[in-house]
């Protein structure tokens, strides 16, 4: 089984169950899916890794990397192992099972178990401080990043708008260093795929060492045959933060940084989704006081991303989140450690293919699939791109190919019908419910000695339209026979039988006379050789009474000869030698 390698090892396509239905395409919202060989592929340089491809593959054919061998290696090789759990945990577990999380880490070998919300709660901070510092443009959020990856890649414009602040993962993954001491080794459990790339880039790849999905822990804890109810209940080794548990749903930023509700916060808007996100930030560049946007990739925040396997729906996710949130105990403000440094920068990413091509390469594109005028170009996205245009764009840069679209392979499909049906050598009619002719091709103008002129002509000025009659009346769907038709000098087998939805019928006339005068000379020739054979086997019989005859007269006058010879020698003993040739002679001579 083939599996093709993508996006920094993260995300891969099992080219097994691709089936190139185009369904990653179509609801990849950057378009980051390459279409090649009957494959789609996701493009590492243009991936914002949120996941969409594998949440929407109808066959399973998108998985992300699983790196559970490499925490269990770490585990092995290092004593001093941390994790960092993300808050959206409270919606993948049980309230039970909750209770029951820092003791099945240590049991699975870690030696420090914490709430990635104590992160959260510095980084909610940082960029509520930095927004209120900034008050010349709008800013947005940077917690997520898969939308950072967004910005980098597709909105570079917007560079200059994003916070300079870290993500709550790094942010804990800062504050467990200084805790624990530079040689603790860091591991980070959560729902969501991007922070496996954020954790390699550049200026991070120091604090974390693995990321670890909610689907992987639960295989791990399967692979242990851990059981939640034989677990003691314990505590996370840091003081949970009562709001920053609130950080996987909307407006969990801003609410934990006091500024109030996203709902009626003039100040904040919180936007999930890349169809929201596009639309806030066209909002920014119209508006003219300042905001503070908290943009989250996944519908509904990260209790919807792609590394939670969970059978509630969105809503029960959330409810469990907001419900633990309940449960903690107020907490006094939680002291920033001295000289955390929770700075950083952003900066462009490059695609590896560009929109900027030719316009009359554009226009050969569409010409080729039928689109060269504007009324032909259906903008139906059933490939995947939201016009005909992107579409021809995206065949230049070689993300897509021109099979891709479903109107373009509908016509190609019906010309290679067409044309199937113009060149058989068996003659083809088709007639309306009325009985008219509608199409002939042209096996069958020659065989049955007509032309164009008889279109819309009923079918009995060319022959008997009594089976189309009964095909068209009864319940057979089909009927077979073989006819001679004594006006054209041919004999046809044809078949018969009823387009149902066109209310049409369709006639199949093969020729069979070259065969049928084969067959009859064969037949003649049959029987000349029977009669031949027994006029043969007649003169054989008559030859050989003959001989038999012949041999039965020769016999009897052997017979004769040998009585003669017999009595001669029994007569004649004492006569001399002498005399007996003259008797044989006189013998011989009387015969």
């Amino acid at each position: 089984m083939k599996v093709i390698n993508n996006s920094t090892n993260i995300i891969y396509t099992n080219s097994a169950r691709c089936r190139d239905c185009y369904r990653c395409v179509r609801e990849c919202p950057v378009h980051a899916i390459k279409f090649k060989d009957d494959q789609a592929n996701v493009e590492i340089e243009n991936c914002i890794l949120c996941g969409t491809c594998i949440k929407e593959c109808p066959q399973d054919a998108k998985s992300f990397r699983n790196d559970l061998e490499r925490a269990e290696r770490l585990l092995k090789n290092n004593d001093k192992v941390a994790v960092s759990i993300a808050p959206a945990f409270a919606s993948f577990f049980s309230p039970e099972e909750i209770k029951r999380i820092p003791t099945l880490m240590r049991k699975l070998g870690f030696c420090y178990v914490g709430e990635t919300a104590e992160g959260a709660y510095h980084t909610a901070e940082a960029t509520a401080s930095y927004f209120k510092e900034e008050t010349n443009q709008s800013i947005l959020a940077t917690a997520c990043p898969s939308f950072i990856n967004f910005i980098e890649k597709y909105n570079k414009e917007f560079l200059p708008n994003l916070a300079p602040v870290v993500s709550p993962m790094i942010a804990h993954a800062k504050i467990l260093k200084k805790r624990l001491g530079s040689e603790t080794k860091n591991v980070f459990v959560g729902p969501c795929l991007a922070k496996k790339g954020e954790a390699e880039r550049e200026e991070f790849s120091h604090l974390i060492d693995v990321v670890l999905t909610f689907e992987e822990l639960q295989t791990w804890i399967d692979k242990e045959g851990i059981d939640f109810s034989k677990l003691e209940e314990s505590t996370f080794d840091n003081e949970p933060v009562k709001f920053a548990s609130l950080f996987p749903l909307l407006g969990g930023l801003t609410k934990t940084a006091s500024m109030g509700s996203d709902l009626l916060a003039d100040k904040t808007l919180s936007v999930s989704g890349v169809d929201e996100i596009r639309e806030s930030l066209e909002f920014i560049k119209s508006n003219k006081e300042p905001i503070l946007i908290e943009p989250l990739v996944c519908k509904s925040g990260c209790v919807n991303g792609p590394g939670v396997v969970c059978d509630l729906d969105i809503y029960s996710r959330r409810k469990k989140v907001i419900e633990y949130s309940r449960s903690i105990e107020e907490v006094s403000k939680i002291p920033e450690p001295e000289n955390l440094n929770l700075k950083t920068y952003y900066s462009e990413k490059k695609l590896n293919y560009s929109f900027e091509f030719d316009e009359n390469l554009i226009e050969a594109i569409l010409e080729e699939t039928g689109k060269a005028k504007i009324e032909d170009q259906l903008n139906c996205g059933a490939c995947g791109y939201e016009t005909c245009r992107l579409n021809a764009i995206a065949v230049l840069s070689g993300m897509a190919a021109e099979e891709m679209c479903i109107p373009y392979m509908r016509r190609k499909a019906e010309q290679r019908a067409d044309k199937i049906m113009e060149s058989s050598p068996n003659g083809i009619i088709i007639i309306d419910e009325h009985l008219n002719i509608i199409h002939m091709n042209p096996a069958f103008k020659n065989l049955f000695m007509c032309s164009n002129s008889l279109y819309g002509k009923r079918i009995s000025e060319l022959m008997d339209p009594e089976p189309f009659i009964s095909i068209r009346g009864g319940d057979k769907k089909i009927i077979e026979f073989t006819k001679k038709h004594n006006r054209y000098n041919i004999t046809c087998h044809q078949i018969l039988y009823k387009l149902e939805d066109e209310n049409q019928y369709v006639g199949v006339f093969v020729d069979i006379t070259k065969s049928l005068s084969n067959s009859e000379k064969f037949d003649k020739l049959r029987v000349k050789t029977i009669l031949q054979a027994e006029e043969l086997m007649n003169h054989q019989i008559e030859m050989a009474q003959n001989i038999a005859k012949f041999l039965g007269e020769s016999t009897a006058k052997g017979e004769e000869l040998v009585d003669n010879l017999i009595k001669l020698t029994e007569n004649n003993g004492k006569k001399s030698s002498n005399r007996s040739g003259e008797w044989l002679k006189d013998i011989y001579t009387s015969k």
